[in-house]
């Protein structure tokens, strides 16, 4: 049976001429919108682009005050008034449209959501909390719980920041453990300086259980023994640091030396640190070590044990401390010259030793758990660095 194909030749012009009819069609519904927006509109569209935000919003008002049915681009003037500054203006864009009786509940969720960052951006935390609390269940629930987790470490309400976190854990299906133990630490620190050392045993205990990794919480068990007098359980407490992360040694390093002292072990307490030292060098064992040998062999012996780490590991507090050892054993007309070149290094040393934070590269002279630059936890090396600013 023949078939006959001819008939198939005139469906590619068909459907040419159906897709022109459509592109038509789609050209005139585009134009009858851009002729029925205001001139102020196009007038703010270009003045965004040119970078001129303060136009862009005058230009964008006239067009509100024409058409109050423009819902998108009061939420386009509520960001451009929080970028600006003008959180006032903000709060009121974003009342406004939540006191509209005929806001589609998708968009009062998002203006919710505005509103409590304009209150957020404000500082009327309470405020901000009450608002992103309401947004639980809504597609803004995980940022919004991000702003809440701000304010309650702003406020330090660590039970909230807790729970807080648990719930992002459950819609990010990400783990905050390391977050969630300093949390806990944090609540330790504050029951130590209550003296409440039950409270304090259980905290530690819930961020040990979190991160086992966490070498503050170890840091605060010894604190907590040291505080209660058993130096020798702090002692232990605080070694347990060098297999969790031997960078921490450097932070307890002086809690060390001060425990040996006090359980009459100072030799002992100088082998150990030596051997951190060694293992895992860094500027404050150095100084605690020198420390304790100057206190326990004298000058000379010290004098030796920083010419030998000089060799290792070349920095100014060594220098420091070596020209420390040499005036104690100088003799009288050598002492001036000496202390001449101590007072130069000491004055170079005071605008060094910084703690820097990996994640954004803040420095501080003291170490930081959560970085006040980034908010980030546990992101600044132990190690101090003499490092000047400006090098990487």
């Amino acid at each position: 049976m023949d078939f006959d194909l001819w008939w198939l030749l005139p469906i590619p012009a068909v459907f040419f001429a159906l897709g022109w009819i459509a592109a038509r069609i789609d050209i005139k519904h585009l134009l009858r919108e851009s002729r029925a927006l205001p001139l102020s509109y196009f007038r703010g569209l270009n003045f965004l682009l040119n970078e001129q935000p303060d136009k862009a919003i005058e230009s964008f008002i006239e067009v509100v005050k024409v058409d109050p049915q423009t819902i998108d681009l009061h939420f386009a003037l509520g960001s451009l008034f929080r970028r600006q500054g003008e959180i006032d203006r903000a709060i009121r864009m974003h009342q406004n449209l939540l006191d509209r009786a005929d806001l589609p509940a998708d968009k009062r969720e998002a203006a919710t959501f505005e509103l409590a960052q304009d209150f957020h951006r404000a500082g009327l935390l309470d405020r901000a909390e009450e608002l992103f609390a309401k947004l639980e269940g809504s597609t803004f629930e995980h940022p919004s719980l991000g702003f809440l987790l701000s304010i309650y470490e702003q406020e330090k309400d660590w039970p909230k920041a807790i729970s807080v976190t648990r719930r992002m854990e459950a819609i990010a299906k990400q783990p905050y453990f390391k977050e969630i133990a300093h949390y806990d630490c944090e609540l330790a620190q504050a029951a130590l300086l209550k003296n409440d050392f039950d409270a304090a045993n259980g905290h530690i205990d819930a961020a040990l259980a979190e991160y086992k990794a966490c070498a503050r919480a170890t840091m605060l068990l010894g604190d907590l023994h040291a505080q209660k007098g058993a130096h020798e359980d702090a002692i232990v407490a605080w070694q347990r640091i060098e297999t969790q992360n031997p960078a921490f040694l450097s932070l307890v390093a002086e809690r060390l030396a001060d425990a040996y002292r006090k359980t009459g072990q100072t030799a002992q307490g100088l082998r150990v640190l030596k051997s951190y030292q060694e293992h895992s060098p860094s500027l404050d064992i150095l100084n605690t070590v020198f420390a304790l040998a100057l206190a326990e062999e004298g000058p000379a012996a010290a004098g030796a044990l920083i010419k030998d780490e000089l060799a290792r590991n070349p920095t100014l507090l060594g220098l420091d401390r070596l020209l420390e050892a040499q005036l104690l054993a100088a003799p009288a007309e050598r002492r001036h010259d000496l202390e001449l070149v101590k007072q130069l290094v000491g004055q170079h040393i005071k605008r060094l030793g910084m703690y820097k934070c990996e994640h954004c590269g803040f420095r501080a002279k003291q170490y930081y758990w959560r970085c006040p630059g980034c908010g980030k936890w546990e992101t600044y090396s132990p190690r101090r660095t003499e490092m000047p600013d400006g090098y990487a």
